[in-house]
Formats: C-alpha cells, sequence, structure tokens
C-alpha cells in the first residue's frame, strides 16, 4: 500500500497546475497581400514560441515579429516585413480579427492560441 506522501506526489505530477504558465504558446500566424511570398509562399502557419523571452517576460508582438524573421521567414528579403525592427509602415496587424491598435501594438502580450494576421497594403506598379 502506497503512503500518502507517495500518493499526494503521483496526484501533483498527475494534475498540473493549470495557474501557471507553458513553457510554449500555440498561435496561428497568417499573412496576404503577398506577404506569404516572404514566408514560403505560405499563408497559414501554425508555430509554437516561449511563452517567456530571454528577459523573463511574457512574449510579445515585437518579440513575434523577431522571431518570424529568425525562424519562419525563408526570403532573404526581411525589409519587405520590418523596418529598423519594427513593422513595415504599410502591414496591417489584427490580433484575433481586432485592428492590433486597440490591443496595444507591439506591447500586445502573446496569448496560447491567438491568431495573428499580418496584411499588406503596399503593392508594386
Amino acid at each position: 500500500m502506497a503512503s500518502i506522501t507517495e500518493t499526494a506526489t503521483k496526484v501533483a505530477e498527475a494534475s498540473p497546475n493549470t495557474n501557471e504558465t507553458p513553457a510554449e504558446l500555440s498561435i496561428v500566424v497568417e499573412f496576404t497581400g503577398g506577404l506569404e511570398m516572404l514566408f514560403s509562399d505560405q499563408r497559414r502557419h501554425t508555430i509554437s514560441v516561449p511563452a517567456i523571452d530571454k528577459n523573463n517576460q511574457p512574449v510579445t508582438i515585437a518579440y513575434l515579429v523577431q522571431y518570424l524573421c529568425e525562424h519562419t521567414m525563408k526570403d532573404t528579403r526581411k525589409e519587405l516585413f520590418v523596418l529598423d525592427h519594427h513593422v513595415r509602415p504599410g502591414i496591417l496587424v489584427l490580433i484575433n480579427d481586432a485592428d492590433w491598435e486597440l490591443e496595444g501594438e507591439e506591447a500586445y502580450v502573446i496569448q496560447n492560441g491567438d491568431n495573428i494576421l499580418f496584411v499588406s497594403t503596399l503593392h508594386g506598379g
């Protein structure tokens, strides 16, 4: 028969605290308006990002933009997506179908299950 301590340990291991921040966040990132060409001509990406950055802070859209450039973007023309480490002017960003200006722009803290959409309004001619 297991001791009370052994039983409590097994229950704790089997029932993780749901209030803890997950190590990674699963999000959907989409690109339209021509931006998909920078990301392997793939419009929709389901990715996992760390929940906490190297400074032990929750990850934000600013972090995501750099993460996308380093890990997801295959094209070398990063200047078509970012300018001075920020989303390039002319690219609309929607967070869960809401304009990112309503959500705090680059300071928005990413949540598990978020859908982030980048739409280029820049067109050649």
